[in-house]
């Protein structure tokens, strides 16, 4: 990827600690090209007005701009209508919609649902509530020691009580891309349908939930280089239908009396109150601004990142990467020696490289690994060879520091 990218994201050319910032903490959040901030800039100053209630000129231009988003989204993912994109907070928020709802509605005590163990706690936790509420069972796919799904397990841990399997498409942690539409369709033959948290996958390959045929696929704005506080979550019209609304107040109605409510029809059932309307029109802007670029040219130019960034983590003394999946995005997870994650982080910090440190949202995976945590390095577009080199460089200078402890 060329500079001229690079000056699309104005706080790539900012310093920390006196040294050029080397941001590869994307998996956390990406950062957010000139073009959707002002968006945000434009909406606020030009067409700020409440949507869908209002007869005047600024909310109906309002509402075609959110309409409008919903309508990229659809076409961004490949769903089959734009009624089936519901604007949520973000893909934790789609998952305890869909945890909620259709626990609720289709699950009864002793029902199944079968995870991963790769999982990041918010496709855990909302079904361990569930659990505890309806009394449900989770069971889990194993994680074998390349990182990778056990499927011969996975195959086997269906029952007739299995209503519902909720994983990830890449994990957050090890980079492994899971073979999302195999495990649809084994799980589709068994008439069970399928939630697919795709939080890590839509910013780094292109993602179809007709060909994957995804019941349910959800997603971040903020992971996609869009703005925080906006998610996606895509559901199959015949079971949006199904499930009830995950809240109650003005828009998700068609009627209020003090004896009956009646539900707006699809999306609107699941979209209660004001939506976030300029975060949806800066989302769209985001989702153009890969498209421009090309979701195949980026996949290549962030294959390229993580290879070389293997070549070069791996040639240090002491460094394990976790995960060595064969099929993997750009993330990388390592220790090195027996140098706290922590302390690794922070010094790299001093450096002006942007690391995350500890569990990462997924302390069963760490379990299964034998560690508290690791350093992860994620990597986007925008990034470089050359922080690359910087990166390994730093965690080299780190481990002179430390002397015995990196070996």
């Amino acid at each position: 990827m060329n500079e001229t990218i690079r000056n699309d994201f104005p706080i790539l050319k900012r310093t920390v600690y006196g040294k050029p910032l080397i941001y590869l903490d994307n998996a956390a959040t990406t950062q957010k090209p000139r073009s959707v901030v002002e968006k945000i800039t434009e909406e606020y100053y030009n067409v700020n007005a409440n949507i869908h209630r209002g007869v005047h000129f600024l909310s109906q231009q309002a509402t075609e701009v959110h309409e409008e988003a919903r309508r990229t989204v659809q076409k961004f993912i490949n769903a089959a209508r734009p009624g089936e994109i519901i604007f949520t907070r973000g893909a934790t928020e789609s998952i305890n919609l869909i945890a909620s709802g259709f626990v609720y509605e289709l699950m009864s005590p002793g029902d199944e649902i079968i995870i991963s163990g790769m999982e990041h706690h918010s496709n855990i936790v909302p079904w361990q509530i569930q659990a505890a509420r309806y009394d449900i069972s989770i069971r889990v796919i194993p994680v074998n020691e390349d990182g990778e799904l056990d499927m011969d397990t996975f195959v086997n841990l269906f029952t007739k009580k299995t209503k519902l399997v909720s994983v990830t498409h890449i994990s957050n942690v090890l980079g492994t891309v899971n073979p999302v539409k195999e495990l649809i369709r084994i799980a589709h033959e068994h008439n069970v349908p399928v939630l697919i948290d795709g939080a890590q996958a839509v910013a780094h390959q292109k993602v179809d939930v007709q060909e994957l045929d995804a019941d349910f696929y959800a997603f971040s704005g903020h992971k996609v280089y869009g703005p925080t506080g906006i998610g996606i979550l895509y559901g199959k019209e015949k079971w949006l239908d199904k499930i009830p609304p995950y809240q109650g107040g003005g828009e998700m109605i068609a009627s209020v009396s003090f004896e009956k409510t009646t539900f707006n029809g699809l999306p609107f059932k699941f979209e209660a109150g004001t939506p976030d309307y300029i975060g949806s029109a800066a989302l769209a802007i985001a989702l153009d601004y890969i498209n421009d670029i090309g979701l195949p040219e980026i996949a290549a130019y962030e294959d390229r990142l993580l290879h070389y960034a293997t070549q070069r983590l791996t040639a240090i003394e002491g460094i394990r990467i976790f995960g060595p999946s064969r099929n993997k995005s750009a993330v990388i997870s390592f220790l090195a020696g027996n140098i706290h994650h922590y302390d690794m982080g922070m010094l790299l910090d001093r450096l002006g490289i942007a690391v995350r440190t500890g569990h990462h949202c997924a302390e069963p995976l760490m379990h299964r690994m034998g560690v508290e945590g690791t350093v992860r390095a994620s990597f986007a577009f925008y990034n470089t060879m050359e922080e690359i080199d910087s990166l390994a460089s730093g965690i080299e200078q780190v481990c002179r520091m430390f002397q015995k402890n990196c070996k």
